[in-house]
């Protein structure tokens, strides 16, 4: 082409490919071609065509697509996902997709330029069955698409000079089995991911169990901040405790490259720290040391290490960000036990009788360091939780209580992201729903890898209006937390009923059910109620009172805080022409 005949125009484009293809058809030529033919001429031609795209060539188990709108490519590609998911030829097919905005230059019948180039090195990096798109298509595509799609960060595509920030849909499978796609922690965003497993006791004293649990607790929260860094749960990873693992089972089975283990041996005033960090995709040692040093000490052996494994995992900090791999909870050993034996306390499920217990040992260690950011934040926490759930008998005192060290938190550490979590939470009860939206995203902003702040922040933007948006904060938890507790699943469905999903909200909430007797139930009879389903809601709300003998509408909506009251009362009259008692 001569430069006067160039043509040059703005486009999405869609770039997908077969996952696998050249192993799948080695091990059977004939049914994988036959059953790529089949995926091309009865679902993607289709889809393609009803979305008003353009096919620009067929690369075997691979096609470039041009749309004129990119909610037409995102839309395309969501819908061409899901039906794949629904087919049961053999072999199976899965794809990877990624969609850019962007300039395209016009040869022929072909499409060149960066915009095109972008687009496939985007959908090598998707993960399988998902969706990979550029800042600029999720800035065009942002509440208007059905599916919420999560941050994956700045990626450095190849042969492509500057780190790109792209956003990712891992498909529908946190509802359908509730399994989430594992692109968040498997190094498909293009982030470093790892687990740290609980530390092995060289005792038997339980005091040492304690010792031990809040080390791995620290280190896995200290490195949750760092942005560049995806790091699974401590709930995740403490599955493992006093298992004989294979480290590179372990990575494969939670989705990491790196894996960090050690031991603890505490005698007297002295404590020895082994710690080793392990690259599992080939086994080898990364790094390795021994920390002889006496108790009071053990601050700076958690800084050590923390700053020691992100240096050696190539984690690109931020500004700031190396003093947030600070240990900042508390620099007092005697408070520090105890915060270890609330948060064992907090860990085995949240009632009146275990906020009490988890209050008192907090506020001791409050009494002995009142300086600590974290420990106002958590109490404030605590507060909210007692009169969120009406466990005071002065709900108003418990709220003052609340901001009170929600205030003291924020003003030793402004950027504290349970501090934030708190004061969502508070505005939320107060009925101040704008700004608990925007508490909310800063908790996220502020502590983007710790799964109960996202959980929190998805529950809050639920109750405001922002359901679409939350979808994207359970989902990405549940994957930085493949053992998630329970009660994610009861939000991802809350999220995706109020997101207009009901089939997914009724996979979820049945999962939560399964996992929790009795839980779920509430929000099956409502989905079903609202669908026109009503002998099944009728059903389900026997079952509610089975489970659940003392439950009420009245108790429910005591519990339920919503800037949407025209859907609220939708909610309400449905569990009643269900038979749901009143009272």
């Amino acid at each position: 082409m001569t430069e006067q005949q160039i043509t040059r125009r703005l486009a999405a484009i869609f770039a997908a490919d077969v996952v696998g293809y050249s192993a799948k058809t080695e091990a059977d030529e004939a049914g994988t071609l036959a059953a790529l033919r089949l995926v091309w001429s009865e679902i993607f031609n289709p889809l393609v065509a009803r979305h008003h795209g353009r096919i620009v060539k067929m690369m075997g188990d691979g096609a470039l697509v041009e749309f004129a709108s990119v909610v037409s490519a995102v839309d395309c590609a969501v819908s061409f996902q899901r039906a794949l998911a629904q087919q049961t030829t053999r072999p199976s097919l899965q794809f990877r997709i990624g969609i850019n905005l962007g300039e395209i230059v016009i040869d022929g019948d072909d499409i060149l330029g960066d915009g095109v180039n972008v687009a496939a090195r985007l959908e090598s990096q998707a993960p399988p069955a998902g969706v990979l798109i550029s800042d600029a298509v999720h800035s065009q595509v942002h509440g208007k698409v059905a599916v919420a799609f999560s941050d994956a960060g700045e990626l450095q595509l190849k042969n492509i000079e500057r780190p790109l920030r792209a956003w990712v849909w891992g498909g529908d499978g946190a509802a359908s089995g509730i399994h989430l796609p594992g692109f968040a922690v498997a190094g498909l965003s293009g982030k470093p991911s790892i687990a740290v497993l609980p530390f092995s006791v060289m005792s038997n004293d339980p005091d040492q169990e304690f010792f031990a649990d809040g080390l791995v607790e620290d280190l896995v929260t200290t490195l949750s901040k760092l942005s560049g860094l995806n790091v699974i749960a401590r709930n995740s990873s403490f599955v493992y405790k006093a298992r004989a693992v294979d480290v590179r089972q372990v990575a494969r089975e939670l989705g990491v490259r790196y894996v960090l283990e050690g031991s603890v041996r505490k005698a007297g005033s002295r404590i020895r720290i082994t710690a080793q960090l392990i690259d599992a995709s080939n086994g080898t040692h990364v790094w390795a040391e021994r920390f002889d040093r006496n108790v009071d000490d053990i601050f700076a052996v958690q800084d050590e290490i923390t700053l020691t494994v992100a240096t050696e995992m190539q984690v690109k900090l931020t500004e700031g960000e190396q003093a947030k791999l600070r240990y900042t909870t508390t620099g007092n050993v005697e408070a520090w036990n105890l915060w270890v034996k609330g948060l064992n306390a907090y860990r085995s499920g949240i009632n009146r009788d275990v906020n009490a217990e988890v209050q008192q040992y907090w506020d001791k260690a409050l009494a002995l360091d009142p300086g600590s950011a974290p420990l106002n934040a958590l109490l404030g926490f605590i507060h909210f939780g007692n009169a969120r759930f009406g466990w005071t008998e002065d709900r108003e005192s418990s709220i003052a209580r609340a901001e009170a060290h929600i205030e003291r938190a924020l003003e030793i550490d402004p950027q504290n992201p349970d501090a934030y979590r708190a004061l969502a939470g508070v505005l939320l009860l107060k009925a101040r729903y704008d700004e608990a939206a925007e508490a909310a995203r800063k908790a996220v902003r502020l502590g983007p890898n710790l799964p109960d702040v996202l959980v929190f922040s998805s529950y809050v933007l639920t109750c405001t209006g922002h359901a679409m948006e939350a979808v994207a904060l359970s989902e990405k938890a549940m994957t930085l937390s493949p053992s998630y507790p329970g009660n994610y699943l009861g939000q991802l469905g809350n999220t995706y009923r109020l997101a207009g999903r009901a089939d997914d909200a009724l996979r979820a909430f049945r999962a939560y059910h399964a996992r929790s007797p009795g839980f779920g139930l509430v929000d099956i009879v409502m989905v079903l109620a609202q669908a026109g389903r009503m002998d099944e809601a009728r059903s389900a709300a026997a079952d509610l009172a089975v489970a659940r003998p003392g439950f009420t509408i009245e108790s429910w909506r005591a519990t339920q805080f919503r800037n949407d009251t025209d859907q609220l009362a939708r909610d309400l009259e449905s569990l009643r022409t269900a038979g749901v008692p009143e009272r």
